[in-house]
C-alpha cells in the first residue's frame, strides 16, 4: 500500500514532492493523474486548482497528465487503470466523503490501492482515508451541510489525521484527541504522512506532533 497524505501538498516543502515522485517510483512525465474533485464549474480557474497545477509542474508533471473526476458519474474500478495515481482534493469532507460513497469511489480506490497504485491526500483528502472524518471537525470545521451521522472514512490507515495544525489549534486538538478511540496525527502544512508497503512515516519539517499514543513515528 502506497500513500501520501498531505496537509496542503507540497506547496510549502516542495521535499514532500520529491517524496511523492519517489513513491511513484516512475520518471515524472510518464506518471498520470486522476484528480478527483467536487468543484464543478470554473475548475481550472479556482485559485486553489491552479496552485496545485504548480505543485504538479515543481516536479515535473506535465498538466497534460492530469485527469479530473468530478463525481459526475458511478465509478467503476476499470476506471482507474491506466492511472498511476488517485489524487483526493481538499474541500468540505463531509461532502467528499459523501461523493465518493455515492459514485462507488471507495471500492474502487481501495481495489486501486490494493494492486499498488499510489493514493495522494490533500486536506480533505487525507481525512477521507482514516477511520472516521472527526476529526475535520475539531477545529476551524468543515460544517456537516449533508447532516451525515455515518462518518466512517476508507479506513486505509488506523490513525487520524488533523490538517492545518499549527500552535493556536494545539490546546482544541488536544482535548480533541483524548476523546478518539485512534490515534491522531497533525499535520502542519509543510508535513505529510508517507506509506509505503509496512512502514509509516512522517516527513516534512517540524516537530511531529502525535496524540494519543505512544508511537513509533
Amino acid at each position: 500500500m502506497k500513500l501520501l497524505l498531505t496537509s496542503a501538498g507540497w506547496w510549502k516543502n516542495l521535499s514532500i514532492g520529491k517524496e511523492f515522485i519517489k513513491l511513484v517510483g516512475k520518471k515524472p512525465s510518464s506518471i498520470k493523474v486522476l484528480l478527483i474533485i467536487t468543484l464543478t464549474e470554473n475548475i481550472t480557474k479556482n485559485k486553489y486548482v491552479k496552485r496545485q497545477f504548480r505543485q504538479f509542474k515543481a516536479v515535473k508533471i506535465p498538466k497534460e497528465n492530469i485527469t479530473f473526476f468530478q463525481f459526475e458519474r458511478k465509478v467503476q474500478k476499470s476506471d482507474l487503470k491506466g492511472f498511476d495515481v488517485v489524487f483526493v482534493f481538499g474541500g468540505n469532507t463531509f461532502e467528499y466523503l459523501n461523493a465518493i460513497r455515492k459514485t462507488g469511489l471507495d471500492k474502487a480506490i481501495r481495489a486501486f490501492v490494493k494492486r499498488g497504485g499510489v493514493y495522494l491526500g490533500l486536506s480533505a483528502g487525507s481525512y477521507v482515508v482514516c477511520p472516521t472524518i472527526e476529526a475535520a471537525m475539531w477545529k476551524h470545521p468543515d460544517r456537516n451541510v449533508l447532516g451525515m451521522k455515518d462518518l466512517r472514512g476508507l479506513s486505509l490507515v488506523p490513525f487520524l489525521i488533523t490538517a492545518h495544525f499549527n500552535r493556536e489549534c494545539r490546546d482544541a486538538v488536544t482535548r480533541s484527541a483524548l476523546k478518539a478511540r485512534y490515534p491522531v496525527i497533525a499535520l502542519t502544512d509543510r508535513q505529510a504522512i508517507l506509506v509505503n508497503g509496512k512502514t509509516t512515516q512522517i516527513i516534512g519539517i517540524g516537530k511531529k506532533n502525535i496524540f494519543n499514543t505512544q508511537s513509533r513515528f
